[in-house]
């Protein structure tokens, strides 16, 4: 017997699933990614340490995403809204005779104060207005205990940063397979009027193939992460 499927269910006026982006420019990819899912459920469990052991059972299971974007009136998939860019300065407004807010201007890597002085300028980039059905299948061991996390989370859920506020339910059931999981999600979609953009399948398969550097082997302070492939195709209606 496989192991089971959850129905996440991720939607927001903003998301943002990074993956390799760090420092001053911090991207979005177009979906959620399983080092984000897995860390949401992290979040919802009151997880904070590297969680290896947990993360290792969960590491090569399968996940599927399908993209939901909004209909018009006369029931029409609607374009998609560009990526979003904000700004956030980083150690400005800190005293740095003060030795917590000193802490918090950032400095050079010998721990001396940057040329020009300690603020820095980051970009962020969100996507606006997506519905995501995810299947993630996970250790039947673990199911229920992420589950429980997900209706009562010890700690904040949100999709990708800590502004990018879920506007419903995550988890939306148990389902024996990554179908019947996605056939809830498209039911749940046609309630909400939403059309689907496209899917993406792990593995290779007919579309566009990716290598994405988002399956977590250590959370925590030192993290760490290994590739998976997936396949991005798009659905026309």
């Amino acid at each position: 017997m496989s192991d089971p499927y959850l129905l996440l269910w991720l939607e927001a006026p903003l998301q943002s699933w990074g993956h390799d982006s760090k420092f001053g420019r911090r991207d979005s990819l177009d979906f959620p990614t399983k080092s984000g899912v897995l860390g949401l459920i992290c979040s919802a469990r009151g997880a904070g340490g590297e969680e290896s052991e947990w993360l290792k059972a969960w590491a090569d299971l399968d996940m599927q995403v399908v993209a939901y974007v909004p209909q018009d009136r006369q029931g029409r998939a609607m374009t998609r809204q560009p990526l979003l860019m904000d700004f956030h300065m980083v150690g400005s407004g800190y005293d740095d005779k003060d030795p917590w807010g000193s802490l918090m201007i950032p400095k050079t890597g010998e721990g001396k104060k940057a040329v020009g002085g300690g603020t820095k300028m980051t970009y962020r980039y969100y996507l606006q207005d997506m519905a995501y059905a995810v299947a993630l299948q996970g250790p039947e061991s673990l199911i229920e205990d992420a589950v429980q996390a997900l209706i009562n989370p010890v700690w904040d859920v949100y999709l990708g940063r800590k502004n990018c506020v879920p506007t419903e339910f995550i988890y939306q059931g148990t389902f024996p397979g990554a179908e019947a999981a996605l056939q809830a999600g498209e039911v749940l979609a046609e309630q909400k009027s939403r059309s689907a953009a496209f899917q993406v399948v792990q593995g290779e398969a007919d579309g566009e193939v990716l290598t994405i550097n988002d399956i977590p082997v250590t959370f925590g302070q030192r993290k760490k992460y290994r590739d998976r492939q997936i396949t991005v195709q798009s659905i026309s209606r």
